[in-house]
């Protein structure tokens, strides 16, 4: 069974891809989605024999390559962790695959669409599952992999290529981070199989020298691994691949956002906590790193007007949150805002997905309005996801997302009150940008054209019924599982999850003050009233704004992303063109390859010849005197090598006889 649970998606597959000639389009979908489907009901039977029984297991399946010390074999490891990803990754993929036939209906690629959606889930199903740091990094590879075929799905988009292009080339930046770490690993335990270096690390306190420095080992290996959990959960400094991604169906933003790509690196961070309690520089860079990715995020957001990027830049802040709570050892909480988020964030892209389905590929809300009436179930499901997202009192957002604030509020150290003013902020910002979508897109008057209007329809029963799936789960699933993965004295996560027990700041949050504890609840009140007023109250205020420069600097600062990406392209991308210009291409493919190669041979044969024409004057008498020289001087050196005599006197004989006819 718990084979079958990796194996089915990878069947569904091959099957889709290689045969989708053969079953039909309708045919592709219904294996694939019966693949996953069955492989998330076998993922519940497994939650509740490792979960909730208490029995975790492995299996050890065959030697992947053997050299010396050095050994990685294939293998799945069934923990509370594991089980828990593999639910939130089976039922968010399944509920995809059922609203994708719906969405991409009539699309000629339906099988090599379907395809790419499984081989993207066989591959999260094995970074999820594995044992060692060498099968982890092959299903992150094949992660990577998949998200850029279904990004450039539409690649006649040159958008499309663009993006999936720099979702690529991101992430592998990460990845060299994460293999370093790797070999970081090896060289300290002489292992990559997660049990021995767990076992190991509280013993192991060496140090190294870097940059001139003496730095832990641990600390050092902790952050690499950390640069390849930056790359796929789009932490700050390596995001800017996340809102291009958008380029591709939205079927794959929902299942990159909700529950595969993104959300691998904060199991990364948890699945190494023994590795992270005994690192405590790392910790301190992975909640600045979450704390500032949040405050990004938020602000960038919140001037973005593409409906599918605010709500991509809600994915990097709630992200953002999760590695916060990483870095303040609190992983079953991360990885319980992981579950959770899930749920609402795959329920809003598909939302979204339905909205611009209705208005014939929209995605501008400047244009949309009042699709209130004309769509009344996306709009339920948009407000329950918004709801959620904004951490709305009794829905699945509240509780864990408050949890986390009160977890940064109740540090009592510079560190945690860092992360807790940042996030408090974020709560503000993530409320204004969240009604703002809801009402400009659904609340305010129409703003598109009339033929538009006229064409507007809800979404079919295939896609609906996923949403209305994920809407209970984004109202019930934390209330539900709240005290059982958070609850104080919860045994769930077993050993698959440690933190010493300074670390454990549960109990502190229990008595924070009432008004820290109420703030998170009043600040999405302000940032709601705010996003009414400019939006539905009051539109000029928007257009006053914009008469003051302060304003005009902050939102042009806000919109471009901090100026992130023109630092990378100005001092980063457009130097290294210019030197892979000059070095790559002037001075080693049109330098010294080709005066080494074919083309300087044949130039050289050229020169050479056109210097020997130049000995032919076309005189006889001028060959006559070449010919008596040469016999004249081998004559010569044929007679002094006979005799014995000083070399030195030998040579100058040599070069007068050469010299006499010049002379």
């Amino acid at each position: 069974m718990y084979l079958l649970i990796v194996s089915l998606p990878l069947l569904g597959s091959l099957s889709a891809g290689f045969g989708g000639r053969y079953v039909g389009h309708r045919g592709a979908a219904l294996i694939t989605t019966g693949g996953v489907c069955l492989s998330a009901c076998l993922s519940m039977v497994a939650f509740y024999e490792v979960a909730l029984c208490g029995s975790p297991c492995s299996m050890s399946l065959s030697p992947w390559f053997i050299s010396d010390l050095f050994q990685a074999r294939w293998g799945l490891y069934f923990d509370t962790l594991t089980v828990v990803m593999l639910v939130v990754v089976t039922v968010v993929s399944s509920l995809v695959h059922m609203y994708s036939v719906g969405y991409i209906k009539g699309d000629p690629h339906i099988p090599r669409f379907m395809s790419y959606l499984s081989i993207f889930t066989f591959f999260m199903l094995i970074l999820v599952t594995a044992d060692n740091f060498v099968q982890l990094f092959f299903g992150w590879e094949g992660v990577g992999l998949a998200s850029y075929l279904l990004i450039n799905f539409w690649f006649t988009r040159v958008q499309a290529n663009k993006a999936s292009i720099k979702a690529m080339v991101i992430n592998r930046i990460g990845d060299i981070g994460l293999a370093l770490g790797t070999f970081a690993m090896y060289m300290e335990y002489q292992s990559v199989e997660f049990a021995t270096i767990f076992a190991c690390a509280p013993h192991v306190h060496s140090t190294g020298i870097f940059l001139g420095m003496a730095v832990h080992w641990g600390d050092m290996a902790c952050i690499l691994l950390f640069i390849g959990a930056m790359g796929k959960s789009a932490q700050l400094g390596l995001h800017t691949w996340l809102p291009d991604a958008m380029e591709g169906p939205t079927p794959v933003s929902a299942l990159i956002h909700a529950a595969t790509m993104v959300t691998a690196g904060v199991f990364l961070l948890a699945r190494l906590s023994p590795l992270y309690e005994y690192a405590p520089t790392a910790l301190a860079v992975v909640s600045c790193v979450g704390a500032m990715t949040c405050i990004f995020a938020a602000t960038t957001g919140a001037f973005q007007h593409d409906m599918k990027r605010v709500i991509a830049y809600s994915t990097a802040s709630q992200l953002g949150y999760m590695v916060l709570a990483c870095g303040l050892s609190q992983y079953a909480l991360a990885v319980f805002h992981v579950a959770n988020h899930a749920f609402f964030k795959a329920l809003l892209f598909l939302s979204a997905g339905s909205v611009i389905h209705a208005l014939g590929n929209e995605q501008d809300m400047r244009r949309m309005g009042g699709l209130v009436r004309l769509l009344p179930l996306s709009y339920a499901i948009t407000l329950v996801g918004t709801l959620a997202l904004v951490g709305w009192p009794f829905l699945t957002g509240y509780y864990s997302k408050d949890v986390i604030l009160e977890i940064s509020g109740g540090q009592y150290t510079s560190l945690g009150n860092f992360g807790w003013i940042l996030a408090s902020f974020v709560v503000f910002v993530t409320s204004y940008y969240s009604f703002r979508l809801l009402y400009l897109v659904y609340l305010v008057p129409p703003r598109a054209s009339r033929v538009t209007m006229s064409h507007v329809h809800e979404a079919p029963f295939l896609m609906a019924f996923p949403l209305i799936v994920l809407a209970f789960g984004s109202i019930f699933v934390g209330y539900i599982s709240r005290d059982i993965m958070i609850g104080l004295g919860t045994d769930f996560w077993g050993g698959a999850i440690y933190t010493l027990p300074q670390h454990d700041h549960m109990i502190e949050a229990e008595y924070l003050p009432q008004w820290i504890r109420l703030l998170p609840f009043f600040l999405t009140l302000g940032g709601a009233a705010l996003s009414y007023g400019t939006c539905i109250l009051a539109p000029q205020w928007s257009a006053s704004f914009m008469k003051h420069t302060w304003y005009r600097r902050i939102m042009e600062f806000c919109n471009r992303r901090w100026f992130v990406d023109v630092v990378y392209n100005t001092y980063i991308g457009q130097p290294a063109m210019q030197w892979g210009y000059w070095t790559s291409f002037r001075a080693l493919d049109r330098g010294v390859l080709e005066m080494c190669g074919p083309e300087g041979m044949s130039r050289m044969s050229v020169s050479l010849a056109q210097r020997l024409r130049t000995l032919q004057s076309g005189y006889m008498y001028h060959y006559a005197l070449v010919m008596l020289l040469g016999v004249t001087f081998f004559v010569a050196v044929n007679s002094v090598s006979q005799v014995s005599m000083d070399p030195r006197l030998m040579g100058v004989i040599c070069i007068s006889g050469l010299l006499s006819p010049v002379v």
